[in-house]
C-alpha cells in the first residue's frame, strides 16, 4: 500500500469533525494553556500560502501541549465586519451579509484542508447579533464609567453622581475633559437633567466629542490613521481630508500610564514593545499660558523644555486650533484660510513626516510672553497638530530644528540662551552650559532652571508641571453601515443608553449602503428606525476595531446567553498563554484589545491586568514572482516572441509577470502560458536548451503579480501535512521568507519514506515487536529531544530538518521496531498529523486517540556514548580509527593499541618511545 495523501487527509479531518476531537471543556484536572491566532477578517480571495504560517505554528504547539497533558483552548472565528464587504455592497447592492457568508464559508474549507486542530463549537464571528450584542454591552460599560485617578482604575458613574450629590466636584481627581465645572453638591442638584448629563459626559470613558479626524467623502466615512497613506485612503486610494465633526471616543489616554507599565510584565518582541512605548509617548514637561488680554484666554503650550522659555520668539497653532479664527485679522484672512484649506487635505501622517517642507502664515495677532510681558507672534503651521497636546508650540528656534527653519525661513528672531549653544548653522539644543539672555534664570543649570521656571510659572498662574502623552483619544465611531450599531438614542441632543435587556440594537435594513442625500451615515436611510418610536439613534457604527478589542474572553464561553463569559469560564481559562499574529497591528488592535480588557478588569469582570501572555509575530510569507521577456521590435512595440532568461541580454526585451502555478522550477510550461491569454495564443519562444527558462524576484504576494499560490494547490498535490511541514522548514517564523515551490518535493518525499518505515517493499504492514537495537533508541531519542527543545522555543524550521535525518537514520537501520516507530510518529503528529493518525491507527491503536497521546519521555542515558572511534596517529600522522570502549584505562588501551595488527604494521617494526592517549580525543604513537 503506497502513501496516498488525499484519502488519508480526509479521512482523519471527517474523522476529527464527526468526534469532535478537539473540544474542549473546562476540566480542572489538567493545567489549562490557551493558544489563540489573530483571527482573520475574511475576504473574498480567501487564503493564499502566506495567511496560514502562524496557523500552523500555532496548531504544532497546541497539539504539542496536548501531548505534554495539557487542557488546550486552540479556537477560530472571524472578524467579520468592515469595510470590504460593505464596498462589495455598494458595488452590487447585495448585503454585506451574504458576501460575509460566503467567505467565511471559503475560509473554513481551506482551513479544514490544513488539518488545525480548532475547537469549531467555539467559532466566533464579530457580525453575529450574539456576539456583537456583549461588544455593545461592553460599550455601555465603558459610557457608564469614569477613571478615578485616586484609585487608578474605572469605577461606576454611579459612585461620581452621588460625589457629586453630597459634595459637590470637590475632591474628585479624574481623567476628563478640561472643561469641568466646579460645583457645590445643592448646585448639582439644582441643575437641570439635560446639564448633568452635559457635564457626566465630561467625564465617562465613552464619550462625544468634537474632534479632528481623517475625512474620505469618497468613502463617506472617518478613517483611521492606519487607514490613510500619503494623503489617502488605503482602500481604493481617495482623497482624505482633515475634518473636525462630533464623534464617539474611548478615553484610552486614561490607561497611558498603565498600558506602558504593563509592557514590562508580558513576553512580547521588543520592537513590538518599543513601538507601543513611542505610541503611547510618555513625556514629563510643563503646561505654559501664553495670555492673550484682547480674547481675554490664553495659548496653552506643553513642553518637555521648560528651560527654553527664554528663547521663544513666536508661538505656533495647528491650522484646526480652534482660536485660529477669532485670532485672525481682516489683513490676514485670506492667507490664513487658503492654508487652513491646503492643509485639510494632508494626513496627520504625512504632516508629522514632512520635515522638508517649510509653511505657515501668520495670524496678525500677538500672545504676551507669561514671563517677560512681550509680544510674541502667532503663527499657524501644519507641523503642529490639533491632536497632539495642546495643539500649540512655543517656537524655540534656537534650541529646536524645525523652529530653526522655520525662523530662518519667515526671518523671525533667534535667540541663543546658553552659553554652551551653537547655532549658526542649525539648532543646537544641548543642556550642558548655564544660561544667557534668560532674565532671572541667567547663570543656571538645566535642572536648577527648570525647578526655578515651573515655581515661577505656577506662582504666577500660567503654568504648572505636567505627564503629557503623545496618544490620544481613541475615535469610535465609523460613518459606515456594516458594523455594530452603537446603542444610544439621542434626547434633547444628549445621548442616553438603551435597556441593556434591549440589547442587541440590530442593524436596521436600509435601500443602499451610502451615506443619505444629505450627508448622513447609511444607517440615516432606515424607515421608523427610532428608540421607543420616538427618539433618535445614533447613526454612525462602532470601528472595525471594537469586536477584536475583547474576542478571547467570548471563546471561553461563546454560548453564553446571559453573560459575556462566564466567571467560572473566566477563572479557568484567564488569559491567553501564547497569541500569534502580524506586527502591522502593534498599534491597533493590540493596543486596543488591551485598553478594553483593563476597564473590564476595573469594573470587576475578571482579574488579569494584561490579556496575553507571550506574543510571537510570524514573519510574511513573500511571493517569488516568475517573469517571461517579452521581444521589443526597432520601435520598442511588443512582438508576440518571449525570449528565455539567459539568452535575453542578447535581445531588447521587457520583463512580464507570469502566473507562478504554471512555472515548474523556473521553467515555463509554455503550452500553459498560450493557453492563459488569447493575445498568448500564437506566441513564440527562443529556448535555451530546449526550456523556457523564467526570471525570478522575491516580491509581495498579490494577484497583480500572478505569484499567488493557493494552498488548496499545493494541497491536492502534495497534501496538508507537506505544507504544514514545508511552511516550518522555510526558515524562522518570525522572519520573512520567500515562498518557494521548488523545494516542496523534498519534503513530500520524506513523507513516503516515514511511511515506508512502517511497510515492506510490497507494501504491506510490517512492525516487529523486537526489542530494538541502540542505534534505533538514540536516534529517536535524539528526535524527542530536539522537538521538544525547538517546539519550546518555536524554532519550528530546525525541527523538520532533525525529522529527516532521523528518519533517514531508522531507514539505513531498517528499523521497523513497534517501540520506537509508535513514539516517532507522536513526536512528528503536531507536525503532520494526518499520516500520524493514519500509522497511529494501523499499528492498532484506537482511532484517534494520537491526539491526546503522551509525549515521549526523553531518556538521556541512549544518548552517551559507550565507545569512541579513537583517530591513531604514528609521529602525528593520522593512520586509522580505532573503537575502544570510554572506561577503559591507559595501559589497557596500551595494550589493546599496540597488539593491533594494523598498528604493528603502520610502525613498520620501529620501537616503541611514548604513546599519548587522551580520553575521548585521541592515541598518538611515537616510534
Amino acid at each position: 500500500m503506497e502513501y496516498n495523501h488525499k484519502s488519508i487527509e480526509k479521512k482523519w479531518q471527517a474523522f476529527w469533525a464527526d468526534n469532535a476531537t478537539f473540544k474542549t471543556s473546562e476540566s480542572t484536572e489538567k493545567p489549562k494553556y490557551y493558544v489563540l491566532d489573530m483571527f482573520p477578517y475574511p475576504s473574498g480571495a480567501g487564503l493564499h500560502v502566506g495567511h496560514p504560517l502562524g496557523y500552523i505554528a500555532s496548531d504544532i504547539f497546541s497539539r504539542y501541549k496536548r501531548a505534554k497533558g495539557f487542557n488546550v483552548l486552540h479556537p477560530m472565528g472571524y472578524d467579520s465586519f468592515g469595510l470590504p464587504a460593505e464596498q462589495y455592497a455598494i458595488q452590487t447592492g447585495q448585503h454585506p451579509s451574504i458576501t460575509t457568508e460566503a467567505n467565511i464559508n471559503r475560509y473554513r474549507e481551506q482551513m479544514d484542508n490544513i488539518g488545525f486542530s480548532y475547537d469549531w463549537s467555539r467559532e466566533i464571528r464579530t457580525s453575529e447579533p450574539d456576539y456583537y450584542k456583549w461588544t455593545q454591552w461592553i460599550f455601555m460599560q465603558a459610557f457608564d464609567a469614569w477613571y478615578d485617578k485616586k484609585e487608578n482604575r474605572a469605577v461606576a458613574i454611579g459612585q461620581l453622581i452621588v460625589h457629586f450629590e453630597t459634595t459637590g466636584s470637590q475632591g474628585i481627581d479624574a481623567e476628563c475633559d478640561e472643561d469641568i465645572l466646579r460645583f457645590t453638591a445643592d448646585e448639582w442638584k439644582s441643575f437641570s437633567v439635560e446639564e448633568q448629563q452635559r457635564e457626566l459626559l465630561k467625564y465617562r470613558l465613552a464619550y462625544l466629542k468634537e474632534s479632528t479626524v481623517n475625512w474620505c467623502a469618497a468613502l463617506g466615512t472617518v478613517l483611521a490613521n492606519d487607514e490613510v497613506i500619503n494623503g489617502v485612503s488605503e482602500r481604493g486610494g481617495f482623497p482624505v481630508e482633515q475634518k473636525k465633526m462630533m464623534q464617539w471616543s474611548m478615553r484610552i489616554t486614561a490607561y497611558a500610564d498603565r498600558l506602558l507599565q504593563g509592557l514590562d510584565t508580558i513576553d512580547w518582541p521588543e520592537p513590538l514593545i518599543e513601538m507601543q512605548r513611542n505610541w503611547i509617548g510618555r513625556s514629563i514637561g510643563a503646561l505654559v499660558k501664553f495670555p492673550i488680554p484682547q480674547l481675554n484666554t490664553a495659548i496653552e503650550v506643553f513642553t518637555t523644555r521648560v528651560d527654553t522659555i527664554f528663547g521663544v520668539s513666536f508661538v505656533v497653532l495647528a491650522p484646526e486650533h480652534e482660536l485660529v479664527a477669532s485670532l485672525t485679522t481682516d489683513a490676514c484672512r485670506s492667507q490664513v484660510e487658503s492654508y487652513i484649506e491646503k492643509t485639510a487635505k494632508k494626513s496627520e501622517l504625512d504632516r508629522m513626516a514632512d520635515t522638508k517642507t517649510v509653511s505657515g502664515a501668520f495670524t496678525g495677532s500677538y500672545a504676551k510672553h507669561p514671563i517677560t510681558g512681550e509680544d510674541v507672534q502667532i503663527w499657524i503651521a501644519d507641523y503642529v497638530l490639533a491632536g497632539y497636546g495642546t495643539g500649540a508650540v512655543m517656537a524655540v528656534p534656537s534650541g529646536d530644528q524645525r523652529d530653526y527653519v522655520f525662523a530662518k525661513h519667515f526671518d523671525l528672531p533667534i535667540v541663543a540662551i546658553s552659553d554652551s549653544q551653537q547655532i549658526e548653522e542649525a539648532a543646537d539644543p544641548n543642556k550642558d552650559g548655564r544660561y544667557i539672555n534668560s532674565g532671572f534664570i541667567n547663570g543656571m543649570t538645566y535642572t536648577e532652571a527648570t525647578d526655578a521656571l515651573i515655581a515661577k510659572l505656577s506662582e504666577l498662574g500660567l503654568g504648572k508641571a505636567k505627564v503629557n502623552f503623545r496618544m490620544r483619544d481613541a475615535i469610535f465611531g465609523r460613518q459606515r453601515y456594516w458594523g455594530e450599531p452603537v446603542p444610544v438614542f439621542f434626547k434633547d441632543g444628549l445621548p442616553y443608553l438603551i435597556k441593556e435587556e434591549e440589547l442587541p440594537l440590530l442593524l436596521p435594513e436600509v435601500d443602499k449602503y451610502l451615506p443619505t442625500e444629505s450627508g448622513e451615515p447609511p444607517l440615516g436611510r432606515a424607515e421608523n428606525w427610532k428608540y421607543q418610536d420616538r427618539y433618535e439613534y445614533e447613526l454612525s457604527t462602532m470601528p472595525g476595531w471594537a469586536g477584536s478589542s475583547w474576542y478571547w474572553f467570548r471563546y471561553m464561553d461563546p454560548q453564553n446567553r446571559a453573560d459575556f463569559a462566564s466567571k467560572k469560564a473566566i477563572n479557568y481559562w484567564k488569559s491567553v498563554d501564547l497569541y500569534i499574529g502580524g506586527s502591522e497591528h502593534a498599534t491597533g488592535h493590540l493596543l486596543y484589545s488591551r485598553f478594553w480588557n483593563k476597564i473590564l478588569k476595573d469594573l470587576g469582570f475578571h482579574n488579569e491586568e494584561e490579556p496575553f501572555k507571550k506574543l510571537i509575530n510570524q514573519g510574511m510569507i513573500q511571493g517569488r514572482s516568475s517573469f517571461v521577456y517579452r521581444l521589443l521590435d526597432d520601435e520598442g512595440r511588443g512582438t508576440n516572441t518571449f525570449v528565455s532568461l539567459g539568452l535575453k541580454e542578447n535581445y531588447n526585451t521587457i520583463p512580464l509577470h507570469v502566473d507562478v502555478n504554471i512555472v515548474h522550477n523556473d521553467v515555463l510550461n509554455t503550452e500553459k502560458f498560450k493557453a492563459s491569454r488569447p493575445d498568448f495564443a500564437n506566441a513564440e519562444f527562443i529556448l535555451e536548451d530546449g526550456k523556457y527558462i523564467c526570471g525570478t524576484e522575491v516580491e509581495k504576494m498579490s494577484k497583480s503579480k500572478f505569484n499567488v499560490v493557493n494552498p488548496d494547490d499545493i494541497i491536492s498535490q502534495f497534501g496538508a501535512d507537506t505544507l504544514r511541514l514545508y511552511e516550518m522548514f522555510l526558515g524562522p517564523l518570525e522572519q520573512a521568507k520567500p515562498w518557494n515551490t521548488n523545494g516542496i518535493e523534498g519534503v513530500y518525499k520524506f513523507l513516503r519514506k516515514v511511511w515506508r518505515l512502517f511497510h515492506d517493499a510490497e507494501g504491506n504492514l510490517s512492525i516487529s515487536d523486537e526489542t530494538p537495537a541502540k542505534a534505533e533508541y538514540k536516534a529517536l531519542h535524539k528526535i524527542i529531544k530536539k522537538v521538544e527543545e525547538d517546539i519550546e522555543r518555536f524554532s519550528f524550521n530546525t525541527s523538520v530538518s532533525a525529522f529527516m535525518i532521523c528518519v533517514n537514520e531508522l531507514t539505513d537501520l531498517k528499523c521497523n521496531k513497534r517501540e520506537i516507530l509508535q513514539d516517532l510518529i507522536i513526536v512528528l503528529s503536531s507536525y503532520a498529523p494526518h499520516i500520524a493518525e493514519e500509522l497511529w491507527s494501523l499499528l492498532g491503536n484506537p482511532a484517534g486517540t494520537i491526539s491526546f497521546a503522551s509525549y515521549p519521555v526523553f531518556k538521556p542515558e541512549y544518548l552517551v556514548e559507550s565507545e569512541f572511534a579513537y583517530p591513531v596517529s604514528i609521529n602525528g600522522k593520522m593512520k586509522m580509527n580505532l573503537s575502544l570502549a570510554l572506561d577503559l584505562d591507559q595501559k589497557t588501551v596500551e595494550d589493546i593499541v599496540l597488539s593491533n595488527a594494523d598498528v604493528q604494521r603502520y610502525m613498520d617494526g620501529k620501537a616503541l618511545k611514548k604513546l599519548i592517549f587522551v580520553k575521548g580525543k585521541i592515541i598518538n604513537i611515537v616510534v
